[in-house]
């Protein structure tokens, strides 16, 4: 892994190493040896985070950051990834490409390149964000070791096709249990059918009307989904328990209470038991550090700032009481899809935008 040649190589050398979430140390050793070759850096490893930073005293810090897992290949893989076009209309094809390799690849070349930056940076590549909260990489760090984290202001290199996003909506799964009574299935009758039953939740789910709420000028879209179901024991019984797992996606202006409280208010009549849960992000951009990185980027790349309407790690910064918005290549329609691809230009046009505004050398 060559940090100082050519951007795209960089980008497919990050990809074809696997790190589907769990299994970051391939990744995360590479990463580690590839920054210990930079002078200028002081580098520390938590299990499979990676942290690099410059120690030349400036009067702010950055936290660039951005996640080294994905979520599982294909069958057959899609990987090594492979290039489709030429030059700066390429793209680049596979597993990764979007969510957020291009971000990482981003992240690396900027690192062993700006020597002296305006102001001193805190390089973070982390593992298992793609899992529960719990298990978040980025978590453990401000767990153990929080003074790594501390910075003025953070920029987050998740897809946003190359325009900035601001803030990020909440997340919250939910298990809503749908009773019933055993059977054999021959005699039916003396029983109470629980997938039959569970209907009422689809319904529910098929009725609801997810909103749109503004928040800091910036428009967030909400929505409820069921996003797996299982029930029964065998082939010959009818089931006396069904549980739909639901996805609900927050505005920022919810607090995680709020969330719960109108999970409950939907499946009301169901026992509704969460299982996993993390606030949004307001936007911020009024932040005076926010406000500067959001016009010398979009001097660059053009465009206006838009909500994330994903969960992503500016929650994380958020509770650290850091500033942070998300600024990454890739379109983020296309995470986690069997034909995830990045264009080359998104690439190239992210890179030269942070280092514009990490060197100091505004357009």
């Amino acid at each position: 892994m060559h940090l100082d040649g050519d951007l795209v190589a960089l980008f497919r050398a990050v990809c074809d190493i696997p790190s589907v979430s769990g299994d970051e140390r391939a990744l995360a050793d590479a990463v580690e040896a590839a920054l210990l070759e930079c002078a200028h850096l002081e580098v520390h490893r938590d299990q499979d985070t990676v942290v690099a930073r410059t120690t030349l005293g400036r009067d702010r810090r950055v936290v660039v950051a951005g996640h080294l897992d994905t979520v599982p290949l294909t069958d057959p893989p899609n990987l090594p990834v492979r290039v489709v076009g030429e030059g700066a209309y390429a793209d680049v094809w596979g597993r990764g490409t979007v969510d957020m390799k291009g971000g990482v690849a981003v992240q690396l070349a900027l690192a062993a390149e700006l020597v002296e930056p305006a102001q001193d940076v805190t390089w973070v590549f982390y593992d298992n964000e793609e899992v529960a909260a719990d298990r978040n990489g980025l978590g453990r760090l401000a767990r153990n070791r929080p003074d790594l984290l501390e910075a003025d202001f953070a920029v987050l290199g998740e897809p946003t096709a190359a325009g900035l996003e601001g803030g990020c909506n909440g997340t919250l799964r939910a298990d809503v249990r749908v009773p019933g009574v055993a059977a054999h299935s021959a005699r039916a009758w003396v029983g109470s059918n629980a997938i039959h039953a569970a209907h009422e939740v689809l319904d529910r789910l098929a009725a609801y009307a997810p909103q749109d709420v503004e928040v800091e000028g910036l428009v967030f879209r909400e929505g409820l989904n069921a996003v797996g179901i299982r029930g029964g024991v065998a082939g010959n019984v009818v089931p006396d328990e069904c549980v739909v797992t639901v996805n609900y996606r927050f505005a920022p202006s919810r607090t995680v209470d709020d969330a719960v409280v109108h999970v409950r208010d939907v499946f009301a009549g169901f026992e509704v038991t969460v299982t996993d849960a993390a606030p949004g992000a307001r936007p911020g951009l009024d932040d005076p550090l926010a406000a500067d990185f959001a016009a010398c980027v979009l001097a660059v790349t053009g465009g206006a700032p838009a909500p994330k309407y994903g969960w992503t790690d500016v929650a994380r910064f958020a509770e650290l009481g850091v500033p942070a918005v998300n600024f990454g290549p890739g379109d983020p329609l296309l995470a986690h899809k069997d034909d995830e691809h990045c264009p080359v230009g998104e690439l190239t046009l992210c890179r030269d935008a942070l280092r514009a505004w990490l060197s100091g050398a505004r357009p």
